[in-house]
C-alpha cells in the first residue's frame, strides 16, 4: 500500500473531519441569538432547553427536562446555518443501532425557532476522561479490562448495524448518571463522524487511500495517519490504544509542543509508526500486546473475532482473581462531585 502524501490534509471531503466546517460551526453558534436557560425554550412539545454544559464540532450541548415527566434531558444544538447538518446523520445512526444497552436513547429530532437544529437524548454521566481524572489518572487493571470487555461488546453491536465509529476517545464513553440503575454501564455516544460501512448492496465499502484525517489523533489508528480509509481494525486498534493510555496515564506521542497542526500530526504518526508494541505495552499484561498484534495485523476487510478478544480479556481477568461485580475505580467516588451537585440543582428547578 503506497503512503498518502496528503494525509494530514484536514479540509475538503464530505467524508472527513473539516476544521473549517467546525469553525464555522462555532461562529455561526456564537453570532446567532443566545437560548438563555432563563427563557422558556420548548424543544418538541416536552422538552425545555437549559443552561449550556458542553461543545462539540455540531455547535453545544444543554441541559434539558421532560416538562412532561421532569426528566432530565440532553439536548444537542446545531445551527442551521451550517454547511453540513452533522445532527441529522447522528441522529440516523442511533435509530440504526436501535434501543440496546450502552447506547442513548433520542427522543426527539427536529428545529428551534427555525435557527438550530435540535437533538434530545438520554442524560448520561460522566465520561471515561472526567473519570480518569477523578481516579488520579490512571485506572487498574480490573477497571480497564471491564471498560474493554464492555466497549468490545458495543463495537460489535454498532458492527451488525453495518457503522463504524471512527472516534474513539475517553469523551465520547461515559457513564449512566451517579446513584441511578445506570451508573455500572458504559455507554457510547456522539456518532457525528461515524460512517456506513456496507453500501446498499450490501457489499463492504473498497479501500481507498488518500482520505484526509478523521477521529482524534492521539488514540487514532496507524492506518488513518497514513490516509487510508477505515474500517473496523482502525476503531479497534484506537480502542487499544486508549486502553495502554488509562493503564499507563499518557500514549508517548503525546505532549508535541508545536504550534502548526500539520506538523503535530506528522509527529504523532511517526511517532506511533516507531513506537514498537512491545515498548508501548511495557509492563502490562501480555494480553494487551496480544490485542494489539491483533488488531494490527487485521485486513481492511476482514472482521474481527470480538468473542476471542473477551475471552482473552476474560481469562486475564479471572486469571488475577478479579470479582466481577461492575465495581470500577471511581464506584463511590461520584456523589460529591460537581456533576451530582449541578445535576441535583436543575432537577430541583
Amino acid at each position: 500500500m503506497a503512503r498518502s502524501n496528503t494525509n494530514n490534509n484536514v479540509n475538503n471531503t464530505m467524508d472527513n473531519v473539516r476544521g473549517s466546517v467546525m469553525s464555522e460551526n462555532r461562529r455561526i453558534l456564537m453570532q446567532s441569538s443566545n437560548l438563555s436557560s432563563t427563557n422558556l425554550v420548548i424543544v418538541g412539545t416536552n422538552f425545555k432547553v437549559g443552561r449550556k454544559i458542553g461543545r462539540g464540532n455540531f455547535g453545544e450541548v444543554r441541559m434539558g427536562k421532560n416538562i412532561a415527566n421532569d426528566e432530565l434531558v440532553a439536548i444537542k444544538l446545531e445551527p442551521m446555518k451550517s454547511k453540513h447538518h452533522q445532527l441529522q446523520l447522528e441522529q440516523k445512526f442511533y435509530r440504526m443501532i436501535g434501543v440496546c444497552d450502552g447506547f442513548p436513547k433520542v427522543f426527539y429530532y427536529g428545529q428551534i425557532e427555525q435557527k438550530y437544529n435540535a437533538l434530545v437524548m438520554e442524560y448520561l454521566g460522566p465520561s471515561l476522561e472526567e473519570l480518569f481524572n477523578i481516579c488520579g489518572r490512571t485506572f487498574s487493571l480490573k477497571t480497564v479490562l471491564l471498560i474493554a470487555i464492555s466497549l468490545l461488546t458495543r463495537f460489535e453491536h454498532i458492527y451488525e448495524r453495518n457503522i463504524i465509529y471512527r472516534d474513539v476517545k475517553p469523551e465520547n464513553f461515559v457513564i449512566g448518571p451517579p446513584s441511578s440503575r445506570k451508573e455500572k454501564t458504559i455507554f457510547v455516544i456522539d456518532f457525528g463522524l461515524a460512517k456506513e460501512y456496507v453500501d446498499e448492496s450490501g457489499e463492504h465499502i473498497p479501500y481507498r487511500e488518500h482520505k484526509s484525517l478523521t477521529g482524534t489523533a492521539r488514540y487514532m489508528s496507524v492506518n488513518t495517519h497514513l490516509g487510508r480509509e477505515q474500517s473496523r481494525r482502525d476503531d479497534l486498534e484506537a480502542l487499544g490504544h486508549m486502553f495502554v493510555y488509562f493503564l499507563r496515564g499518557s500514549l508517548p506521542w503525546q505532549g508535541i509542543r508545536v504550534d502548526n497542526a500539520k506538523e503535530r500530526y506528522r509527529q504523532i504518526k511517526e511517532i506511533k509508526r516507531s513506537t514498537a508494541i512491545e515498548v508501548l505495552c511495557d509492563g502490562q499484561p501480555e494480553e494487551i500486546a496480544t490485542y494489539m498484534k491483533y488488531v494490527k495485523k487485521l485486513d481492511f476487510y476482514e472482521k474481527p473475532d470480538y468473542e476471542w478478544l473477551r475471552k482473552m480479556f476474560r481469562d486475564l481477568f479471572d486469571r488475577r482473581g478479579f470479582v466481577d461485580d461492575s465495581v470500577f475505580d471511581w464506584t463511590g467516588r461520584l456523589h460529591h462531585t460537581s456533576f451530582a451537585t449541578s445535576r441535583n440543582s436543575y432537577q430541583q428547578q
